[in-house]
């Protein structure tokens, strides 16, 4: 569990003014699935939206990113530059730090693991398999965000309040919620192995 508590996790999350994930229900009767009432129209992807790079580890949430730009290797390895290495040196002054990224092309471009290997004096950087089950942890805290801001009224009519509603979420998530994800690692990884890298309830 020690070893967790160094770790800082990172993952980009892309939130939409409007959720669609094509789970919308209608009950309707024989001959009725045409009328107006039993069909609900579709917004153009999701009517816009922000993503956010974010990371967290046991001891501190990290401040967001907004990106408004699609990230290649270039904005990533800014990003890496000005956010995470001082997160890293505050939160892991000894140099202990484990940071934790998946294998998306641009975290895996030549110029951004030459950065990284220019500061393993500074913290490590984690392998993390290819093809690997999700385990980040911060898969459910995106969940966690996702449920609160749907449940606002009225919904976001625009990406400023999407984006301010997102940053006061999630500067709000209670440590305890966190904490417990990062102290629930031993057990995915147990489960993870002993479903031999298949399905898990995580």
């Amino acid at each position: 569990m020690g070893e967790w508590k160094r770790v800082a996790w990172l993952e980009e999350y892309r939130f939409l003014i409007h959720h669609v994930d094509g789970r919308i229900r209608v009950r309707r009767l024989p001959g009725e699935q045409l009328l107006p009432s039993c069909t609900a129209g579709h917004t153009q992807a999701g009517g816009g939206g922000i993503m956010l790079w974010r990371t967290f580890s046991w001891a501190v949430l990290r401040l967001v990113v907004v990106v408004e730009q699609t990230i290649k290797a270039a904005n990533y390895l800014n990003i890496i530059a000005d956010q995470l290495h001082p997160y890293m040196a505050f939160v892991f002054p000894t140099g202990n730090g484990i940071f934790q990224q998946d294998n998306a092309p641009y975290h895996k471009a030549r110029i951004v693991l030459g950065w990284f290997e220019e500061h393993t004096d500074e913290f490590h950087l984690m392998s993390w398999r290819l093809n690997s089950p999700d385990l980040n942890p911060m898969e459910h805290i995106w969940d966690v965000m996702e449920l609160q801001l749907r449940a606002q009224a009225p919904p976001c009519p625009n990406i400023s309040t999407l984006r301010d509603h997102c940053l006061d979420i999630w500067y709000n998530l209670s440590p305890v919620m966190y904490q417990k994800l990062v102290a629930s690692m031993p057990r995915r990884v147990a489960t993870v192995l002993k479903a031999k890298g298949g399905a898990t309830r995580y």
